[in-house]
């Protein structure tokens, strides 16, 4: 994997790589989010 990743970095340069990743880990943790979102509006709409 890393193989694959040094010409990346060499040819965009570490921040954009660094900031490419950080985009792709946030939007796996904001898809979990929505989906913990949805449960609990039917557990509250269960309780109403």
């Amino acid at each position: 994997m890393l193989e694959d990743l040094a010409p990346v970095i060499s040819n965009l340069g570490f921040p954009i790589v660094v900031a490419l990743y950080l985009l792709m880990r946030v939007e796996k943790k904001l898809d979990e989010l929505g989906a913990s979102m949805a449960e609990i509006v039917k557990a509250i709409s269960k309780l109403l």
